[in-house]
Order: structure tokens, then sequence, then C-alpha cells
């Protein structure tokens, strides 16, 4: 199946070097690009790509405004934020508004092309800087480090079991449902039922919006 792209940078030379790059991918198809969030959400209504590449720092409209209109318009397009930036109030704002995936841009060809077949399949994707920022504010407070996230989710989430609580850590950490379940010694159904029962328990609906919940 090939994923249609469209690709959303204000600067030309970067959406250049990203069309170029993606292009040399056989399951992926630009279709288009454009130069800031308002011209975004215009392309995604004309061209209906599968994916949004989307940078967030961009004059008329910024990525996450231009996120949160896209995916409440066309809730069937994936966001995955392509920027600069990889502190807590940039990916926080961003998974907020509804991206599912957020790369820096130091992130290789095949790193981005591996993060567009996630968001596109209904995953949930970091690269490593970003998910050491999510670990790192899951653990503030208790003066731990990657070991005591879990505890912390617990204190700030009583309401979550300490089985819920282990999976929502993972889950803010980038993990897939058959990794989880690796982890944990879990079977994939088993842990596909946590993570429902603490999407309902937090009032969120998607595993980037479980993760903006940690972050906040």
């Amino acid at each position: 199946m090939t994923i249609r792209v469209l690709v959303v940078d204000d600067q030309a030379i970067v959406r250049d070097g990203l069309v170029t790059v993606l292009s040399l991918v056989d399951d992926l198809q630009v279709v288009g690009e454009a130069e800031d969030g308002a011209a975004a959400v215009t392309a995604v209504a004309a061209l209906t790509p599968d994916v949004v590449l989307m940078d967030l720092r961009m004059p008329v409209l910024d990525g996450a405004a231009a996120t949160g209109r896209i995916t409440a318009e066309h809730p069937g397009v994936a966001v995955l934020v392509l920027t600069t930036y990889a502190d807590d109030d940039s990916i926080l704002t961003a998974l907020a508004a509804g991206a599912r995936g957020y790369l820096t841009k130091d992130a290789g060809r095949a790193e981005i092309a591996t993060a567009i077949r996630a968001v596109a399949s209904g995953q949930t994707t970091f690269d490593a800087t970003v998910g050491a920022t999510v670990l790192a504010r899951l653990a503030a407070g208790a003066g731990a480090g990657a070991a005591g996230a879990a505890p912390e989710v617990r204190l700030r989430f009583p309401e979550l079991t300490p089985r819920e609580a282990d999976v929502l850590t993972r889950i803010a950490e980038g993990r897939t449902n058959p990794e989880i379940a690796a982890e944990l010694f879990l079977t994939v159904p088993t842990v596909k039922s946590y993570v429902n029962q603490v999407f309902t328990k937090l009032g969120v609906r998607t595993r980037a919006a479980a993760v903006a919940r940690v972050l906040r």
C-alpha cells in the first residue's frame, strides 16, 4: 500500500530536501507541499493525504494550531511532527493538538519513513530525544530516573492500577503493544485491554493524547 504524504515546512530548502528523500522510498508518495499551517489545512482538504509531515514554528498559522484543525476536520489523517524543537512545551502542545508522532530534524530517511508508516497505521512514535524528554517528565518530582517513572505515574494518576501505570509508562516511551507485551510478559490482547482501560480512566481516545496527559 502506498502512503500519501503532505510535506509542510516554511523553509523551501527543507521542503525540497524532504520531498527528494521521501520520493526515494517505494511505499511513500509525496502528494503536495505547504509553506505554512494555513496552507497545510487547505492542502489536506484538497489532496487527502494519509500523513502530514508537519513543522511546528511557521508563519500565518503554526504547526500545532494547524494540527488541531486537521485532526478535528480530517480525523483519518495522521500528523507526524518533524521539527528542530524537543522542549516540553513544544512536545505537549503538538500531542495535545492531536499529532501521532514527533521527530526532530536530525532524523534520517529510514527513521522518518518508519515513523510515517507507524502513524499511518494508527501507532504513536517518538525519536530518542523526545522519548528522553517524556521519561524525564515521568520521573519528575521523584528525583528518579527511568526506573522511577512508573511509580511516579501511579502517584500522579491514582485511578490507575499498578499494571495500568506500567502500561501507560511504556506508551509514553513510544512502545508498541507487542513491545509492551514482551516487556511485561503479557499477551498482546491483554495489553490492548489495559490500554483501553487507561484511555477510559484518563478520558482520552489516542496514545498521543495519553502522552500529552503525562506531560502536563
